[in-house]
């Protein structure tokens, strides 16, 4: 059986402890798209740790404001990542 580069990379990323790193890329690559442009700018840091997407910000009204938006964050970042990979939000 043949199979891909890609598809072997996949099944890798699949089984090894490198793939929220590789999914947390793609979240930080695609958040201004996810989110607008403002937000984005005024995010500090994302990382995905187990099944959280912990999102750090600076500033005390966005900070209300993705805490309103959980679900939509949520429903939105595993779109972008094709599978149902986040389960929570923190916002710090």
């Amino acid at each position: 059986m043949e199979v891909s580069i890609g598809e072997a990379l996949k099944e890798f990323l699949k089984k090894s402890k490198l793939k929220s790193g590789v999914q947390a890329m793609q979240v930080k690559d695609a958040w201004e798209k996810i989110m607008g442009r403002t937000i984005a700018n005024y995010t500090d840091k994302i990382e995905i740790i187990n099944s959280t997407l912990f999102i750090y910000t600076s500033v005390a009204p966005l900070k209300n404001e993705l805490l309103y938006q959980k679900p939509k964050i949520i429903e939105r970042v595993n779109e972008e990542l094709g599978e149902k990979v986040i389960k929570e939000v923190v916002i710090k």
